[in-house]
């Protein structure tokens, strides 16, 4: 009966019970387990702070031998400020920004031999 309760409190940093669901799949691959993760990252309100989400997840299954296990605790280690998701429009400018910024820090050496 306390499993039936614990499956109907929701978890603000599980809100779709992925994580929680795939430590109950048996023989789970860690591949599996990244779709899963992706799925998760994906379910989170834009403005939900992933790793400090992922840290405690890992934190209430750390001493699990699973795969997600070591995947949440790789999405714990990002830094907050790298885990922002940009998508449509807003996303496709910041990247287009980040590999121009790259490119004039880093130029390729373009002087011709004449070889």
């Amino acid at each position: 009966m306390t499993d039936h309760i614990a499956r109907m409190t929701r978890d603000p940093d599980d809100p779709k019970a992925l994580i929680r669901e795939s430590y109950n799949i048996e023989g789970i691959t860690a591949a599996e387990c990244r779709s899963i993760l992706v799925d998760w990252a994906l379910s989170l309100p834009l403005d939900a702070d992933q790793p400090a989400a992922a840290k405690r997840l890992h934190a209430a299954r750390a001493q699990i031998a699973h795969p997600m296990t070591a995947l949440l605790a790789e999405a714990a280690a990002v830094r907050s400020g790298d885990a922002k998701r940009r998508g449509g429009r807003a996303g496709k400018f910041a990247t287009m920004a980040e590999e121009t910024a790259e490119e004039t820090s880093n130029p390729a050496s373009s002087t011709d031999t004449g070889a």
